[in-house]
């Protein structure tokens, strides 16, 4: 299993986890006890549900680079382009918007 704390405008703000049943994404409980919080995209509004899909979520594939810039990300960690979660962790630690993507260890 694949863990990743998304952060909105660097406040930790929910966790997306990728298994064998596809991709998840879970608001974090203090993160929806702040009163002006953000949602992480208009199509994930604010809620103690989790998100599940197949593929991986719009908002985040988006922020993965393209093109030339794909690969070379690939090639530099040695990352197969279609492991979206491992370029999402690798590459969108602090990318260009107010979403950010760190890793996190699986306990």
């Amino acid at each position: 299993m694949k863990l990743a704390g998304i952060y909105i405008n660097d406040v930790f703000c929910g966790i997306l986890t990728e298994d064998e049943d596809g991709f998840h994404f879970t608001y974090d409980k203090t993160y929806l006890a702040i009163p002006d919080a953000t949602p992480i995209s208009p199509t994930m509004p604010l809620t103690e549900q989790t998100y599940d899909k197949e593929m991986m979520f719009p908002v985040f594939d988006g922020l993965i680079p393209e093109g030339w810039l794909l690969n070379i990300a690939s090639l530099s960690w040695k990352i197969d382009p279609r492991d979206r979660m491992s370029l999402l962790m690798a590459c969108c630690k602090d990318c260009i918007g107010n979403i950010s993507v760190k890793p996190l260890d699986y306990e």
